[in-house]
């Protein structure tokens, strides 16, 4: 019996310091969820045209933002892709009762590259016209983009000219107020209707999808979402590991009476 505590609480032991691992990677890249905080207004970026560009200038409206890096051969494309997918599908209009600023992490890119992509999903679009306004790409310099990308919790990391980073749109109040995070590459109509709505009021909201998040990682090799099964090992055996725990302290509580 005492043999069998001895592993058990060493395997307990090993999967806290395992959960303690994960939380420290997810830390350094991923999204740490700042709702109701504000991102920083004064911050300027460039258009496609090279011009800067202050946000308190163009934020009149609740704003999707996303952070990308426009050579990205992984998730990027993906992301931008379901967000060109929800516009249309959406019954908002884009432009009107809402506004999307897709923004590049990589200080390296440039206007041009910027203006490439903003007409690549313009042209590819069913509203075409409503995005050419209201979904805008921007370039920044190094010391805006970690203004924005630290205000808003996208953690990445450089690995050679590429970098590692999650897929999450961040759902903003036209004052700038951070009310939803929407994470993965598809989004339904119905949730960014009432991310906006919700944005609009200034009402934070939970994060639907954060188990989803937690479980699968992105492959950038095969280009799609896999089952982490270091993370959900780890979690299974820290809760199996606990209950068993607790059957035997309690059964020998028992016992002893």
């Amino acid at each position: 019996m005492r043999k069998t505590l001895f592993v058990l609480l060493v395997l307990f032991t090993l999967s806290g310091v395992r959960a303690q691992d994960l939380a420290q990677q997810s830390l350094e890249i991923g999204v740490e969820e700042k709702l109701n905080n504000f991102i920083p207004l004064d911050a300027f970026l460039f258009d496609i045209n090279g011009d800067t560009v202050y946000l308190r200038d163009i934020y009149d409206k609740p704003t999707i933002l996303n952070f990308v890096y426009y050579r990205c051969p992984g998730i990027c494309s993906p992301l931008m892709d379901g967000l060109a997918e929800v516009i249309d599908k959406s019954d908002l209009v884009i432009g009107e009762d809402y506004q999307a600023i897709t923004i590049s992490f990589d200080p390296r890119e440039s206007s041009m590259l910027a203006e490439r992509k903003k007409n690549n999903y313009q042209n590819l679009m069913e509203k075409s016209e409503q995005a050419a306004k209201g979904w805008t790409f921007y370039t920044g310099d190094s010391a805006n983009i970690a203004r924005l990308t630290d205000a808003v919790g996208f953690r990445y990391k450089a690995v050679g000219n590429d970098f590692i980073h999650s897929a999450t749109l961040v759902i903003t109040s036209p004052e700038g107020k951070i009310t939803r995070y929407m994470n993965g590459i598809y989004f339904l109509p119905f949730e960014l209707k009432m991310s906006i709505i919700d944005a609009n009021e200034g009402k934070a909201g939970p994060t639907i999808n954060k188990v989803l998040q937690y479980c699968y990682s992105y492959d950038p090799e095969g280009q799609e979402y896999v089952l982490n099964i270091t993370k959900v090992a780890g979690t299974l055996i820290l809760f199996i590991g606990v209950i068993i725990f607790l059957v035997l302290v309690l059964g020998k509580r028992k016992k002893t009476k």
